[in-house]
C-alpha cells in the first residue's frame, strides 16, 4: 500500500461556538461568491445531515458529501477530500454544532486534515466578549489553524467595528452579516427546510454573498495539501469499490423513493449501491407512482411522511405496489420516515391520524420533542454498519425487535430493528460506505 502524491487546494472549514449561529448561511454565501468568480467549488458537511446539504448543493452546484471520522472512517474522508481537491478550485466544509462538540468533533476533523477555520459567531447580544469567545474557540485545543472570524446578526456598522476591535491582534476579521437581512434560512423540527421548499432560496443565498462582499473581494482560503489514503482491501474507500469489491448487486434494480416525504438520502449511499453493481430507478410515492415494475428491491429512506399523511393514505396505486413488492418476498429496506410509512397508522403533532401501508403492526406518533439522537452501529451477519438516528417519532408495536443498534454515546438509547421476511426497518439511517458488503446483503435478490 502506498499514498498518492498530495493535491493542494484552497480550503476552509466554517465553524461556530454552537448550532444556530449561521454556519450554513455563511457556507452557502461563500460557495455562491466563489462560483460567481468562475471557480469550481466543492462543499462538504461535517457529520450526519440531510437538510443543510440541500442548501449547500444549491449554492455550489454540486452534490454535497458527508465527512465523518466515525461514521465513514478516516480513509473514506481522506479519499473524498483528495478527490475533490483534484477537481475543485475551492473546498468548503461546514462544521457540525459547535467546533468542539461531539466525538469526533469538527475540531477533530480540522486537526486531522489541517483545515483552516472560519469561525462564525452570532454577535447579536454581545460586544467585546466577541473577542473572548473567538479566542477561546481557537485556543481550547492546540494545533488548530485559524483563517478568520466572521460576525453574524450585527446591528450596525459601529457594532461591527466594536466587534472587530475586540479580536486579538493575531486574528483576521472576515467581515459581518447584518441582522435582519433577506438571507435567513427557515427551519422546522428536524432542522432547516430542504432547498426544494424554499422558493426564493437562490435569492437569499445571493443576498448573503452580496452582504459578505460589501467591503471588497473576499480572500481566498489558505491552501491545504490533501493526501490520498492508504488502500485497504478489508474496508475499501468509496472510490475504490468498483475495483476492490465484487459486484453482488449486479443485475439488481433497486427502486428508491425520492420526493418531499422521502428525501433523506446520502449521495454516498446511492454511489455505493451503484458501485456494488445495482441499477437505480426513482419514484415518488407522493405522486402516486407505483414501485417500478423492473425493481427487484426497494429503498424507502427517511423524510417527512407526517407532513403528507392524507396524500400517502389516498395514493392507492403506490400503496398496492409496495404491498405487492413485499408479498413477493423482495427486499425492502426502510429507514426512519420510511419505517413510519410501513406501520398501520401514523399521527402528526396535531393528532391527525391516517392509515399507512400496514406491513408492520403498530402505530407511529409524532412527539413534541426530540425522541432520540446520536451515532449508532448495528451488527449484521456480514459485519458492522454505522449510521445515526435523529427523530421526533415514537412507535407503538407488539412486534419484537430482531436486533438492536448500539449507541456510540455512553448511556445512549438503542434503536429497534425489525425484520419480516426480506423487510428490514429501523429508525437508524445507515451510512452505506461504512460496510458495502453488509448493505449488499440487505438488497440482494
Amino acid at each position: 500500500m502506498s499514498a498518492a502524491t498530495a493535491v493542494r487546494c484552497p480550503a476552509l472549514m466554517v465553524t461556530a461556538p454552537a448550532s444556530g449561529q449561521g454556519k450554513t448561511t455563511v457556507t452557502a454565501a461563500l460557495a455562491h461568491w466563489h462560483r460567481s468568480q468562475g471557480r469550481r467549488v466543492r462543499v462538504f458537511k461535517t457529520g450526519p445531515d440531510f437538510l443543510d446539504p440541500t442548501i449547500l448543493e444549491c449554492a455550489s452546484g454540486a452534490a454535497v458529501q458527508q465527512l465523518d471520522l466515525w461514521m465513514g472512517g478516516e480513509a473514506h474522508c481522506a479519499e473524498l477530500l483528495h478527490s475533490a481537491a483534484a477537481q475543485a478550485d475551492v473546498i468548503l466544509v461546514e462544521g457540525v454544532m459547535g467546533l468542539h462538540d461531539g466525538t469526533p468533533s469538527s475540531a477533530d476533523l480540522a486537526l486531522r486534515f489541517d483545515l483552516p477555520l472560519l469561525m462564525v459567531i452570532d454577535a447579536s447580544a454581545m460586544a467585546q466578549t466577541f473577542g473572548a469567545v473567538a479566542h477561546g474557540l481557537a485556543t481550547y485545543r492546540p494545533g488548530l489553524r485559524l483563517a478568520g472570524v466572521l460576525a453574524n446578526r450585527v446591528g450596525s456598522p459601529s457594532h461591527a467595528q466594536m466587534l472587530q476591535e475586540s479580536l486579538p491582534d493575531n486574528m483576521t476579521w472576515y467581515g459581518a452579516l447584518p441582522r435582519g437581512g433577506h438571507f435567513g434560512l427557515p427551519a422546522r423540527h428536524l432542522g432547516l427546510l430542504p432547498a426544494a421548499e424554499v422558493g426564493d432560496l437562490a435569492e437569499r443565498i445571493a443576498a448573503a454573498a452580496q452582504a459578505l462582499s460589501v467591503g471588497g473581494p473576499l480572500p481566498m482560503p489558505p491552501e491545504v495539501a490533501f493526501e490520498a489514503p492508504l488502500r485497504s482491501t478489508d474496508r475499501p474507500n468509496l472510490a475504490d469499490l468498483p475495483a476492490a469489491l465484487p459486484t453482488p448487486l449486479s443485475g439488481t434494480t433497486i427502486a428508491v423513493a425520492r420526493d418531499a416525504a422521502f428525501s433523506f438520502i446520502y449521495p454516498a449511499n446511492l454511489e455505493t449501491l451503484r458501485a456494488l453493481g445495482a441499477q437505480l430507478c426513482f419514484f415518488s410515492p407522493l405522486a402516486n407512482e407505483p414501485v417500478p415494475a423492473a425493481a427487484h428491491a426497494l429503498y424507502l429512506p427517511g423524510g417527512y411522511p407526517e407532513l403528507h399523511l392524507q396524500a400517502l393514505a389516498d395514493n392507492t396505486a403506490m400503496r398496492e405496489s409496495i404491498r405487492a413488492h413485499h408479498a413477493a418476498g423482495r427486499p425492502l429496506v426502510a429507514e426512519c420516515g420510511g419505517m413510519l410509512a410501513l406501520l398501520e397508522t401514523l399521527s402528526d403533532k396535531a393528532g391527525h391520524r391516517a392509515p399507512m401501508l400496514g406491513l408492520l403492526p403498530g402505530h407511529g406518533v409524532m412527539a413534541e420533542r426530540l425522541v432520540n439522537l446520536g451515532m449508532h452501529s448495528l451488527m449484521l451477519p456480514e459485519g458492522q454498519v454505522r449510521g445515526h438516528t435523529f427523530h421526533h417519532a415514537r412507535i407503538e408495536t407488539c412486534k419484537t425487535a430482531a436486533l438492536q443498534t448500539l449507541a456510540q454515546r455512553q448511556h445512549g438509547q438503542p434503536e429497534a430493528v425489525f425484520r419480516q421476511g426480506r423487510l428490514f426497518a429501523s429508525f437508524l439511517h445507515m451510512y452505506f460506505p461504512s460496510n458495502p458488503l453488509a448493505i449488499a446483503a440487505l438488497f440482494k435478490r
